[in-house]
């Protein structure tokens, strides 16, 4: 007997809703309603549209409704970090603050000498120091005097506001709470001296949940506006890399994975957090999994450095599709020197392209001539970061690590995969691209009963989902 589940996704550019069908024989997705997400600028200041994504996952339910379906339950992932703070009254105030707002720059040097050290925070929370961690912002926030923060009695991570939207019941999902820098992995609790030393409290946070917990039902008009019964809500591993890393199809511990789009995500799954004086000094984060793992993994700049190439190049009506980048990169000679996908001056250029040649110029890195040439160097810096990224990781692993799994929707480019391949020296598995959705319906469904641990869910993967292997070509 078939069981109907709805996966909502979000993305920093675009969101899904997606009907997913289960059975004895497999999983089907069906995306219901696609829509973009963008940032909405204000000023000086970015912020997230929290009402039109809500308005859009109405609209995804609506078209669930009409399909007079038994749905058994509805879960939402987004990207990490970013929050929205609610009042007294139970009122989102505000607009959530994007997390690539520029208002972050130079927070975490100012909170190391302000409030606590590197060390200690690094010690407390085991996550990478990047600007733009909830922590960071909530001291942007504070040093700005926002009345937002001022007045906010909860704080709520974005998949958990917009269930919070649809079921008025406020919870902390555990995975979306770990990429903030304010979560403790050996006690999966906030961290109170965090906040305390900048004068707010963890109570600003509602207690931590794991994934899979049943945060309510519909509110009865959102239920009745989008024509479905009052069908459970649930928290599933909220942050969308946790739900992607829960759907790799592993047949044992001994692999790593790269979640690859926009950011690319590299690392492993062990059971404790590794936070160690090696780990600092590679600046590697321990965030939350499903079943109680942890993600020891680095964030990677990934397919974000091309995206914003296309986007300049479609503005002077040079217009490339996926399949002619390929095809251009394939014919193009590789790249004699990388540039790093991480450095500052790609983190929100106005003019990619030309930051780009900047940095090329600057770091004695031949510029690229033309737009192929460019994309090579994307392609060739991509590889040889991740290469570089999976050394380091096999030098702290608990174990040999056999096997790279590429999921996400960059498991489709065949080019970038072989490349990765070869610069890996490992087999690359890619797939499934659609591994965000896939966790998010299979934590639902574990929920429901379907099924009893991370291992049965991997186990299903394999036997519904196809990938295809690389095998790297060595010179």
């Amino acid at each position: 007997m078939e069981r109907y589940f709805v996966g909502v996704d979000l993305g920093a550019t675009s969101g899904r809703v997606i009907l997913a069908a289960l059975s004895g024989q497999g999983i089907t997705l069906e995306v219901l309603h696609r829509f973009p997400n963008r940032l909405l600028p204000v000023g000086k200041r970015y912020y997230w549209n929290i009402y039109t994504l809500y308005e859009e996952i109405l609209h995804g339910l609506e078209l669930a409704g009409r399909r007079r379906l038994p749905i058994t339950s509805i879960g939402i992932d987004t990207w990490g970090v970013d929050f929205a703070c609610v009042g007294a009254d139970g009122e989102i105030l505000g607009l959530p603050r994007a997390y690539r707002d520029p208002f972050t720059h130079g927070m975490p040097e100012a909170y190391f000498a302000e409030v606590l050290p590197r060390e200690a925070v690094y010690t407390a929370t085991g996550i990478q120091i990047m600007p733009f961690n909830s922590l960071y912002q909530l001291y942007a926030l504070q040093r700005e005097g926002s009345s937002a923060l001022h007045a906010a009695r909860r704080l709520l991570f974005m998949p958990d506001a917009l269930s919070y939207l649809l079921t008025g019941r406020m919870v902390t999902e555990y995975t979306i709470a770990s990429t903030s820098q304010l979560l403790n992995p050996r006690t999966k609790h906030i961290e109170g001296r965090l906040l305390e030393g900048m004068g707010l409290s963890p109570e600003l946070f509602p207690p931590v949940v794991m994934p899979g917990h049943r945060i309510g039902t519909l509110r009865p008009d959102v239920a009745a506006a989008c024509g479905l019964p009052q069908v459970a809500v649930i928290a599933v591993a909220g942050h969308d890399t946790a739900s992607a890393v829960a759907a790799v199809p592993a047949e044992n511990e001994r692999f790593a994975y790269l979640s690859s789009g926009t950011w690319s995500l590299m690392g492993i799954e062990i059971r404790e957090p590794m936070i160690t004086p090696q780990t600092a000094a590679c600046n590697f984060t321990n965030e939350g999994g499903v079943d109680g793992t942890v993600r020891l993994l680095k964030n990677i700049t990934g397919m974000w450095l091309l995206e914003q190439c296309r986007e300049a190049w479609r503005r002077q009506n040079r217009d490339y599709s996926y399949d002619e980048i390929v095809r251009m990169t394939r014919r193009t000679p590789p790249s004699p020197a990388v540039v790093d996908p991480d450095a500052a001056e790609f983190a929100s250029p106005t003019d990619m392209p030309q930051a780009i040649r900047t940095w090329c110029a600057a770091h004695g890195v031949a510029v690229p001539k033309d737009d192929a040439a460019m994309m090579r160097l994307i392609f060739d810096s991509l590889a040889a970061k991740y290469a570089s990224v999976l050394d380091t990781l096999r030098d702290v692993a608990p174990f040999p690590i056999e096997r790279l799994h590429v999921i996400g929707g960059g498991a489709r480019n065949e080019l970038l995969n072989q490349m990765t391949a070869d610069a890996v020296g490992l087999p690359v598995v890619a797939g499934p691209d659609e591994a965000t959705a896939l966790g998010n319906i299979l934590i639902q469904a574990r929920a429901a009963g379907m099924t009893a641990s991370l291992e049965e869910m991997r186990s299903y993967i394999r036997r519904s989902i196809e990938t295809k292997i690389y095998q790297p070509n060595h010179p």
